[in-house]
C-alpha cells in the first residue's frame, strides 16, 4: 500500500507532464503532493526496520518469535513508524507556507520536492533548509543504524550454526529485504547528496535521481518478494506456461 501510494503521489502528475504538457500545478496541491511524498518516503523506512526487527527474532530468537511479534506488537510498531512520518512532514509543509514568492515559480522537477520549492522563495530559507536536513538525516541514520545492528545480531548468529545448509536458508530469508534495502537507500543517497553538495550537477541529474528515488522501490520491491515467494513464483510460472500451451 505504501509503494501504491507513493507511485500515485508522484507517476500521475509526471505522466500528466509528458503526455498532456500540462506544467502547471496549483501551490496547495503542490503543498499537498509533498506531504505524502515525504510521508509516504518516512513510513517506508520505518517499514524496512520493522522487517529487519522481524528477520532479527526469526532468526536469533525463533523460538520466542510468537510471543514478541504479536498482532498487538505489528500494530504498535505500524502505528508509531506512521505517527512518526505523519509529525516530521507536517513542520515542513507549514514553514514552506509561511514564506514568500514574488520572482520564480518554475521548479526543476517533475514533482514537487521540498528543496526544489524552498529555493523559490525571496526571503531567508535557513530554518527550512535545516529542518528539512535534520530531518533527512535523522531518518536515515537511525533507521539505518537500526537495520545494521539487527544485522550484524544475525550474521553473528548465523555463523554460529554448525549446518552450512542451515546458514544458507537463514541466509535466504534475508535476501530479499536486503535488496528493497538496497533500492530504496541506494538512490535516496544519491539524491540526498547531488541535491545538497551538488552545486555542479545538472538540473536533469537531479531530476533524474530523484525521479528514480521515488519510483524505483516501488518497481522493484514486488519483483524481489515475488522472486523469492514461493507461491507467487509458482503461479507466475504456471501463468506463462499456460499462455504458451494457448499459443500452440
Amino acid at each position: 500500500m505504501t509503494d501504491m501510494l507513493l507511485t500515485c503521489s508522484t507517476a500521475l502528475k509526471m505522466l500528466d507532464i509528458f503526455w498532456f504538457n500540462e506544467h502547471w500545478i496549483e501551490f496547495d496541491v503542490c503543498l499537498t503532493q509533498m506531504y505524502f511524498i515525504h510521508t509516504l518516503c518516512i513510513v517506508e523506512s520505518a517499514i524496512l526496520v520493522a522487517m529487519a526487527f522481524d528477520r532479527f527474532v526469526a532468526i536469533c530468537i525463533p523460538l520466542h518469535y510468537s510471543t514478541i511479534l504479536t498482532t498487538s506488537m505489528v500494530i504498535k510498531l505500524g502505528l508509531a513508524g506512521l505517527n512518526r512520518a505523519l509529525f516530521m512532514a507536517l513542520p515542513c509543509i507549514i514553514l514552506i507556507k509561511r514564506l514568500p514568492y514574488y520572482t520564480s515559480y518554475i521548479i526543476q522537477h517533475a514533482y514537487c520536492e521540498h528543496m526544489a520549492v524552498v529555493k523559490l522563495a525571496s526571503a531567508n530559507t535557513l530554518i527550512n533548509r535545516a529542518y528539512g536536513i535534520s530531518v533527512a538525516l535523522s531518518v536515515t541514520v537511525l533507521d539505518l543504524w537500526l537495520i545494521a545492528t539487527s544485522y550484524v545480531k544475525i550474521l553473528q548468529a548465523v555463523f554460529r550454526l554448525s549446518s552450512q545448509n542451515a546458514r544458507s536458508k537463514a541466509l535466504g530469508t534475508c535476501a530479499a529485504h536486503v535488496c528493497t534495502i538496497l533500492a530504496f537507500y541506494t538512490p535516496a543517497l544519491f539524491s540526498f547528496l547531488t541535491h545538497r553538495i551538488g552545486k555542479n550537477v545538472s538540473p536533469s541529474v537531479h531530476i533524474i535521481l530523484s525521479s528514480l528515488y521515488l519510483l524505483v522501490p516501488p518497481t522493484v520491491n514486488p519483483l524481489v518478494y515475488g522472486v523469492k515467494t514461493k507461491q507467487i513464483r509458482d503461479r507466475v510460472l504456471s501463468l506463462f506456461s499456460h499462455l504458451k500451451i494457448t499459443e500452440y
